[in-house]
């Protein structure tokens, strides 16, 4: 694993903290060089190790922050950075999970309160202080106290997107060892949900002295919280990693049992009883007639593969996404389970960004990227102006005229198909942000909500679902996972008029969205509405991001005729003309 994310992260804080302090024009010089180290192919350690020029030759990566690249790989700090926490004491993540306090908020609530924690801003907004502070008021105030504690339950949880890459690096690691026989992922982190308290990792194996051993002696741990003869727990950066050890004999057992969700196994272990069996971490049972309350007492029908614990409860193995208890038993024991969505069988995204707008690569860029990456079709859809577009980095309806002959001669040296498109902005009364002859002169026009992302916004969503041009509603609820829970939405409302109109409902791959849910997904499909995966991608890199709007889609049982982008790219030009 490359110290890429390590690097992007410590300048993501820096930009943060510089926010805090007023400081002007160098935080978003530092966001933009985390974003494009993050998506940097190679390692940025490698580039360090040849001085301050190869790292500048990151796109974005100027003098001063190749300087610090290299100062933290030689001397494992950054003296500024440095600095700066010290001059600001502050617990910048948890206390901007608070929705409507960003860094800058931060940064005055410490100068007038001295604020560093969430329990300090909450003890502060009880006490009246916060409305009393230079550019807040009651209205902020009570803004954050209606939102404390989903920020406090955020802070303590990861984005999958964070904590999948440790979790396959760990298993593939373990994996790796002499002493074991069988490793997977277990937990929430297995059924791909999109924040997750820990990851878990299961190992089979006769030697569990050596699997913790070898676990303990892995390089991106920080440190060892715990160990034991058949258990352990570590930190990866802020990633609390946990390991299991158990015989091979009982491995998928185990592996179902720790793959969760509870309410799943609640449902199992009823199901269970009910024809006089035993379910739990160490196997299927046969109990009839045994009153020993011991965990192995009873006739043993299953263990060594969770194939094998269905099979004995008379189910088809369930994949993970859909151990959430919402009827996958039911189904499971009819034999109707659905066929659901593989990774491979998605052909195109249809909602990126160039630097027309806020993307850091040329539409020849994204187009030779997602090409490599092995798509069929791309669909370039830039921001468009409105609200909610901060910095001036909507195109307008001008610009975006003038693109459409620039997007057409890329397609046409291009390998794949290429359609124009814009991503527009959904008003609070449900308007399109781009002017409707315009829009009907793109091949592709997804409308997001970009503000006023809190209270209802059934109806909103619902009109621009019935608008004749728009093809996608994008990431419709508009959440920020962890840091805002965005709009209410009626989704079966919204998924009615999304069918009626021949309008897709997109999940929006990034991981720090995951919007739409696998719920709402669920929901949707049922109400007949076509779904799309989409990256939102602003760099080649983040077409990898596909595989988490996968998951979320197979979390919301969905098979490959319910996605719009498994079709090829008449299917989707036939969808788009419908």
């Amino acid at each position: 694993m490359s110290r890429n994310d390590e690097i992007a992260t410590l300048l993501e804080e820096f930009a943060d903290l510089l926010d805090a302090k007023g400081v002007e024009y160098k935080p978003r010089a530092y966001r933009r060089a985390a974003e494009n180290i993050r998506d940097y192919p190679g390692a940025i350690e490698g580039l360090a190790a040849e001085g301050e020029d190869s790292v500048g030759e990151i796109d974005g990566v100027g003098d001063a922050i190749s300087s610090k690249v290299v100062e933290y790989f030689e001397t494992g700090e950054i003296e500024e950075l440095t600095e700066l926490r010290e001059d600001l004491p502050v617990e910048m993540d948890a206390l901007t999970a608070v929705e409507g306090i960003g860094p800058k908020s931060v940064g005055s609530l410490y100068e007038a309160l001295g604020i560093t924690t969430l329990d300090e801003l909450e003890a502060a907004a009880e006490a009246g202080e916060i409305q009393e502070v230079s550019g807040f008021g009651a209205k902020t105030e009570q803004n954050i106290l209606d939102n404390i504690d989903f920020a406090r339950e955020a802070h303590e949880r990861s984005l999958l997107g964070e904590a999948r890459p440790y979790g396959d690096q760990i298993r593939a690691y373990l994996a790796a060892g002499d002493a074991v026989e069988e490793c997977a992922l277990g937990g929430s982190i297995r059924r791909w949900r999109p924040t997750i308290g820990d990851v878990d990792v299961l190992v089979g194996s006769t030697d569990a002295e050596a699997v913790v051993e070898r676990f303990a002696d892995w390089d991106e741990l920080d440190r060892v919280i715990e160990s034991g003869e058949t258990k352990a727990s570590a930190y990866a950066d802020d990633v609390r990693v946990d390991l299991r050890v158990v015989d091979p004999s009982e491995f998928g057992a185990a592996l179902q049992y720790f793959t969760g969700s509870k309410d799943h196994n609640v449902a199992v272990r009823n199901r269970a009883i009910e024809r006089d069996l035993k379910v739990n971490e160490y196997g299927v049972f046969d109990v009839t007639g045994v009153e020993d309350d011991d965990q192995r007492a009873g006739e043993l029908v299953a263990s060594k593969s969770e194939e094998a614990v269905y099979d004995a409860l008379g189910m088809e193995w369930v994949p993970p996404e859909l151990r959430e208890n919402r009827g996958e038993v039911a189904a499971a024991a009819a034999g109707s389970l659905p066929d659901l969505l593989a990774e491979g069988e998605v052909r195109g995204d249809i909602h990126t960004h160039t630097n027309w707008s806020d993307g850091g690569n040329t539409i020849a860029e994204m187009v030779e990227g997602v090409t490599d990456f092995g798509h069929d079709y791309l669909a370039v859809t830039d921001h468009a102006t409105g609200p909610g577009m901060v910095g001036g980095v909507g195109v307008s309806d001008e610009r975006l005229r003038e693109q459409i002959p620039e997007i057409e001669s890329v397609a046409a040296e291009a390998d794949i198909d290429v359609f124009t498109g814009v991503e527009a902005n959904i008003a609070a009364d449900g308007t399109i942000s781009v002017a409707d002859d315009l829009l009907a002169d793109l091949d592709v026009v997804v409308a997001s909500p970009h503000a006023a992302l809190d209270g209802d916004g059934t109806d909103r969503l619902v009109t621009a679902a019935e608008h004749p041009d728009v093809n996608v509603i994008g990431h419709p609820t508009g959440r920020y996972l962890n840091r805002r829970e965005g709009l209410d939405v009626d989704i079966g409302r919204l998924a009615e008029a999304a069918a009626a109109n021949d309008t897709a409902l997109e999940i929006n791959a990034n991981p720090a969205r995951l919007d739409l849910g696998g719920g709402a997904v669920k929901q949707a499909i049922e109400a007949g509405a076509t779904i799309v995966i989409n990256t939102d991608a602003h760099s080649p890199g983040n077409f990898e991001l596909l595989r988490y709007g996968v998951h979320t889609a197979r979390r919301g049982w969905a098979e490959t005729d319910d996605v719009l982008n498994t079709r090829d790219a008449e299917g989707l030009r036939e969808f788009l003309d419908g």
